[in-house]
């Protein structure tokens, strides 16, 4: 997203509702975000919020129990010299947390220079734990890709490949058979950690799956509330094709990947031909790659017996593969 489109009103009205926030002063300041060189320069969405911090003045400032009372026992002439600094640095806005009364100078202040000030009931650690959540959320890399994701005995697995393949066909028949729509035809994927990419569906397809001569269906309402799923881990691809290619192979020796916002996701290829059941061909290839996560190689099992029986006197003929 755009840092242009991360603001003081923003982020407010985004966890006004779930923080409970009220804004309490410096409402011109509407617009303070963060400067490009902090996001750059961030390593995490900690870097971007935390508790009171004059070493790191530009994150959001959160500010407690702990914090006030360190506040109220610093000298005025002292208290005046810190907040001057912090707020000359234009942090995005401030947060009392816990319930507590905001100091009349700290409103003052923030008044003055149009600094946002925010009060909510909640902890000062549930406000600084829900808006790491947030940021980390808004300024994650982020993708959005075509076909059909869904929840395959509990792993992300997206169907891919040329329109009129039958992608939505086959998603509704591993739906009637007891898995999970996450989106189809687009789906919003967006990497939240080092090792995960996450995705959802757009809100304007939620829930919906089109099949062509069927139009649109509505999968929660047909099958239920089970059948259907908010986000999921992706961690498989099965790519359809219409016939074997370049990248086709009907024993692939190593197991293919796809970049995915910089992260390889495993990728399955098959292909689509008249009287294939593409269904249990994907639940097959889902439990192969859960065996493979757990160290499980079928292929790799294989070539080691058949090393062995090579390696036996009258093993060659018990060896190859027919």
């Amino acid at each position: 997203m755009e840092l242009n489109g991360i603001n003081a009103q923003s982020i407010f009205d985004d966890n006004a509702a779930t923080l409970k926030l009220s804004w309490l002063a410096g409402h011109e300041g509407w617009e303070r975000g963060f400067a490009p060189e902090t996001v750059s320069n961030a390593t995490s969405s900690a870097d971007l919020v935390g508790h009171l911090n004059l070493i790191h003045p530009n994150r959001i400032q959160v500010l407690g129990e702990a914090e006030l009372k360190y506040y109220q026992r610093l000298s005025e002439e002292n208290r005046k010299h810190n907040m001057t600094e912090l707020i000359a640095l234009e942090p995005p806005f401030l947060v009392v947390a816990d319930g507590l009364a905001a100091p009349p100078d700290l409103v003052l202040r923030c008044t003055r220079s149009s600094t946002p000030l925010f009060t909510t009931p909640l902890s000062t650690a549930s406000v600084i734990d829900s808006l790491r959540l947030y940021i980390s959320r808004v300024f994650a890399p982020c993708c959005t890709m075509h076909g059909v994701f869904l929840d395959i005995l509990g792993m992300g697995v997206l169907l891919t490949g040329d329109s009129g393949l039958g992608k939505s066909e086959l998603g509704l028949e591993l739906i009637s058979r007891g898995h999970g729509l996450v989106a189809d035809d687009a789906v919003d994927f967006v990497r939240l950690g080092p090792d995960f990419v996450e995705g959802r569906c757009p809100p304007l397809l939620q829930n919906l799956l089109e099949v062509r001569g069927l139009g649109l269906l509505d999968i929660k309402t047909i099958f239920g509330e089970t059948a259907v799923r908010r986000k999921m881990k992706l961690k498989l691809i099965v790519q359809l094709v219409r016939r074997p290619d370049g990248e086709f192979q009907r024993l692939p020796l190593e197991m293919q990947t796809v970049d995915v916002l910089g992260l390889p996701i495993g990728k399955v290829t098959l292909q689509v031909a008249a009287g294939r059941n593409l269904a249990v061909l994907v639940e097959a290839a889902v439990r192969n790659t859960i065996l493979q996560l757990r160290g499980i190689d079928t292929l790799q099992d294989f070539m080691e017996r058949q090393r062995l029986a090579m390696q036996e006197p009258d093993g060659g003929a018990q060896g190859r593969l027919l």
